[in-house]
């Protein structure tokens, strides 16, 4: 597979300039030459919690992403760095970098919101930074979560009842990271040792009451719980004492505090080993040029007043892949016809056979490529194209041997037209000559080899152009009687007649097979459209039964923990999905 892409130091991906979001054609450039399927990590936090570190030590690097040594917000935007990923062979990893959440000088929660949005998104592991312990509020901070319905569309249009269940969120959410620096507590639950994991369990677990206060707290829980069933929890001690904190890119693990310099290094192994292929719904793997254009997509409906739209990026990535996909199997059918074809054929079923082998793997080149092809729209424009293409051979191979056998005929007949010319044949015993000369020099025709389909058509018109000729020819050769002339004039109308039959019975044979390879075209494309909606519907149902295994997981949990209220709505969202699973899918072409 092509192209790892090696960039020196990160470069802006999203501008945040005067509270509008600009995508950055350089950055967009670099992602279209990314053919490797991508993996892509975000973060996002608060502003100077050092995430940019983070960020630096995954791509393998002290410096890259500007660390700052000021109280002011150092990253401006979302900035991105492509690397090879060091553990997954012909995949690059794409590190995402965010501004600071919650500027004072900024003082645009707005712009926030949708930075969290887009980093969500975009990214297949999720990482939210923030300093110290979990309480209410790291949870109040992080207030982003609980908005991300009034942010994100999973749809273009809800379920019946109007409204989106996690369930279509959880679908192509990122796994969810929180690293808590500066941590000082001892990790203990009543008098055990707890890990990590187990204290962002415990932090999530929700308060049992019906008041304002109790569904403020439950809020940003319930929605990490829903959102994000795949959680990990990293804590940090603090790097280094405060005056050095300043300088930290340039300071070596040896000056940095070992326990701090060991966390770091469980936390990159983690992500790097963990962290998955970025894959939206029905199985799509994402390389660069799909990453550019869901960047492209979500950015352009922030900036027009929308929402962005799961199901819209995956259409408008389908738009552009699908229509690629098309060329990409002409492309291989105009090669392979070009390669293998010789004009004129001895025959049209040898023409038919061909394109039938050659638009058959067309037609897979097509499936490899394509997605979410609605109404099989591209499929029916490649069909278009695929049968014009055969009409548009046929007509070729028709002129081609039509051409080819005139010709012939032209170079064969020569010495009857000089015969004719010289009047050879005007004389008693003339007509005998010329008929035996006619049928010497149709024989040295037909033993010609590849003269094509045309070769039977060229010939009787030929023949039927030198009726007037043959006519005059008989009615001067004094040698025939009235008798004998008028016997072999109809025998010339029998024999044309028998030919004329002959070519007809040919064009029905012709017309006949034309009907047959339309069919089989068609046959073909609905056997392998057939074979691919039962791949991706393989590929939905393992997704939805994932999701299914989380919910039933949740509402477990929720059972356990005694809330009724919140079991009953996972309840509904769990026979929704059951009803999804179950619904059928038809395939036509017509």
């Amino acid at each position: 597979m092509a192209s790892e892409i090696h960039m020196s130091g990160p470069e802006c991906l999203i501008e945040n300039t005067n509270g509008r979001l600009l995508v950055n054609p350089k950055a967009l450039k670099i992602l279209s030459a990314i053919q490797q399927p991508v993996v892509v990590v975000a973060i996002v936090g608060l502003y100077r919690t050092g995430k940019s570190y983070l960020m630096n030590k995954l791509a393998g690097k002290n410096k890259g992403f500007s660390l700052g040594s000021t109280v002011q917000s150092h990253t401006k935007g979302i900035w991105m760095w492509c690397v090879p990923h060091p553990n997954k062979p012909e995949h690059t990893l794409v590190l995402l970098d965010t501004e600071g959440l919650g500027d004072v000088e900024k003082g645009d929660n707005q712009n926030d919101s949708w930075i969290f949005a887009l980093a969500i998104l975009l990214s297949s592991t999720f990482v939210y930074n923030s300093m110290g312990t979990i309480n209410q509020q790291a949870m109040d901070q992080l207030h982003y979560v609980t908005e991300l319905t009034d942010r994100i569309r999973a749809k273009v249009s809800p379920d019946v009842d109007g409204v989106e269940d996690s369930a279509d969120f959880v679908s192509f959410f990122p796994d969810f990271v929180w690293t808590l620096r500066d941590f000082s507590l001892d990790l203990e639950a009543d008098g055990q040792s707890i890990t990590a994991d187990e204290y962002l369990e415990n932090s999530l677990k929700l308060k049992k009451g019906t008041s304002q206060k109790d569904k403020n707290f439950n809020l940003p829980r319930l929605c990490i719980q829903k959102f994000f069933p795949k959680k990990k929890c990293f804590i940090f001690d603090r790097p280094t004492n405060r005056k050095k904190l300043g300088r930290l890119e340039e300071l070596c693990d040896d000056e940095l505090d070992s326990e701090f310099v060991q966390q770091a290094a469980v936390f990159c192994s983690y992500i790097l080993r963990n962290s998955k292929t970025k894959t939206l719904s029905g199985g799509i793997k994402v390389n660069g040029p799909r990453l550019e254009t869901l960047v492209q997509t979500y950015v352009s409906a922030i900036n027009s007043g929308d929402l962005p739209c799961m199901e819209n990026a995956v259409l408008a990535l389908a738009e552009i892949e699908n229509a690629a996909a098309v060329k990409k199997a002409i492309a291989h059918y105009d090669q392979q016809m070009g390669q293998k074809l010789q004009l004129p054929t001895e025959t049209l079923q040898e023409l038919l056979d061909l394109h039938r082998t050659i638009e058959k793997e067309a037609i897979e080149v097509f499936m490899r490529r394509s997605l979410k092809d609605i109404d099989h729209l591209f499929q029916k424009e490649l069909a278009a194209q695929l049968d014009k293409k055969r009409d548009d051979f046929c007509n070729k191979n028709l002129k081609a041997s039509s051409d080819h056998c005139s010709a012939l005929l032209k170079d064969i007949f020569s010495p009857l037209e000089e015969g004719v010319k010289e009047g050879i044949y005007s004389k008693p015993g003339g007509y005998r000559l010329f008929i035996e000369k006619i049928q010497e020099l149709k024989e040295k025709y037909l033993q010609e080899p590849r003269k094509g389909i045309q070769a039977g058509e060229i010939l009787q018109e030929y023949l039927k152009s030198k009726e007037s000729v043959t006519a005059a020819i008989l009615q001067t050769d004094q040698t025939l009687s009235e008798k004998e002339k008028l016997i072999e004039v109809e025998r010339v109308k029998a024999e044309s007649a028998q030919a004329a039959a002959k070519m007809l019975e040919e064009m029905q044979i012709k017309n006949q097979q034309m009907m047959e390879q339309k069919e089989k075209s068609y046959q073909e494309h609905v056997k392998q459209l057939t074979m691919k909606m039962e791949t991706d519907r393989a590929q939905m149902l393992k997704e939805q039964e994932r999701t299914l295994s989380l919910k039933l997981q949740e509402q477990a949990r929720l059972l356990q923990e005694g809330f009724q209220e919140e079991n009953k709505r996972l309840h509904n969202e769990i026979q929704n999905l059951q009803k999804k699973m179950n619904r059928p899918r038809q395939c036509c072409l017509s």
